[in-house]
């Protein structure tokens, strides 16, 4: 909702204007008819009592004192009776909207305490009858009335925060899914392409054949990279959710990229069928241990690959006999190795261990098989 300004809007003046000339026509028809005609006072005494509802929506508590005052001396002035009571009416509903019914019920009975302070005090007498009836009722359906507005505004608003907020939380998940999918694609590769690169450049002179060969691993790899980018972009053009669907079908092609680079890769065991969100967060932590491998293990010569099935969940270890490794820092790769493994319910764990590194990763079977 928006805050209203200093100056009567155009709402302002609507709320103004409609009662106003509401209770100014019908008093005139109601004064003819009981022979006591509505003169210009009675008019400017009219409309004194509704002109402050401009300002009801800034400063609204002020606004219905001022208007049930200004009404009840109406009232008491000898002039026509006639629908009056819808200003101060007006005014209370406003007062409630904003202040709430606390505020708005004390002020209203405050305010019907005093006038009859007042009454009595100018000589009048203090009689039960229905008018003191119908004006605790007239008290108590406004603020009932504008309380339950006020609680369903507030029940929109919450709908909508709600929705705005699961929005957001929506957008930030694929932000961040898309970063991890691009990081996994463009780390792995740039990483086979720069130990490639290296090669060539070290053995260029003495070995062409070998640079030839180099080379065109960096031309694979370069080109499987701007496959699954070009995929990638295509999904964020498209807004659709279908992207490039990686899985352990690809190991061989996988392993190959590896063990270019001079690696010695040792498989145990086989992944089997598995759920495609879990063959898709295996194969991409796969990826990325293999990737720390080429880029970070210090000299290793071999890696072993293990897969496995326990207690329903399937697991995978990756093992390099890299010299002197640390505790790891954690970064993109890491992270995003342990977002896919959470976002499935399962770990991963990043460790040095004797002998070299050790990634292990544990994801729950969606069937348990």
């Amino acid at each position: 909702m928006r805050a209203p300004g200093r100056w009567p809007s155009l709402a302002d003046v609507v709320l103004t204007l409609v009662p106003m000339v509401f209770v100014l026509g019908v008093t005139t028809a109601a004064g003819r008819g009981q022979g006591n005609p509505l003169d210009l006072p009675g008019y400017l005494w009219l409309a004194g009592a509704a002109l402050p509802l401009s300002a009801a929506r800034r400063v609204p508590l002020p606004v219905f004192v001022v208007t049930a005052g200004v009404t009840w001396a109406y009232y008491t002035s000898g002039q026509p009776s006639g629908p009056a009571m819808v200003l101060p009416t007006v005014a209370l509903f406003v007062l409630t909207r904003r202040r709430g019914p606390l505020v708005a019920g004390v002020t209203g009975a405050v305010m019907v305490l005093l006038a009859l302070v007042v009454h009595l005090a100018t000589g009048g007498t203090f009689v039960l009858d229905a008018r003191a009836g119908l004006l605790t009722v007239w008290l108590v359906a406004v603020v009932g009335t504008g309380t339950a507005v006020r609680n369903r505004a507030a029940a929109r608003q919450a709908v909508r925060q709600e929705a705005a907020e699961r929005q957001s939380r929506l957008a930030e998940q694929e932000r961040l899914r898309i970063a991890r999918e691009v990081h996994d694609v463009v780390a792995h590769s740039l990483a086979m392409i720069n130990v490639q690169a290296g090669v060539a450049v070290h053995v260029a002179d003495r070995r062409p054949d070998q640079a030839v060969a180099a080379l065109q691993a960096i031309k694979e790899a370069s080109a499987a990279a701007l496959a699954d980018l070009r995929a990638t972009v295509t999904v964020l053009r498209s807004g659709q959710g279908l992207g490039p669907a990686p899985s352990l079908r690809q190991l061989d092609e996988l392993l190959d990229h590896t063990r270019a680079t001079g690696l010695t890769v040792r498989v145990h065991g086989t992944p089997g069928d598995l759920p495609a969100p879990v063959d898709g967060a295996a194969y991409r932590i796969l990826q990325e241990s293999l990737t720390n491998v080429v880029r970070h293990a210090n000299q290793p010569r071999t890696v072993d690959i293990r897969f496995a099935r326990r207690d329903g969940h399937f697991q995978l270890v990756v093992r390099d006999d890299g010299r002197g490794a640390d505790h790891p820092t954690i970064g993109n790769g890491l992270r995003g190795m342990q977002e896919r493994a959470t976002t499935l319910g399962g770990r991963t764990e990043a460790r040095a261990v004797d002998g070299g590194f050790e990634v292990r990763a544990e994801l729950p079977l969606e069937d348990g098989s």
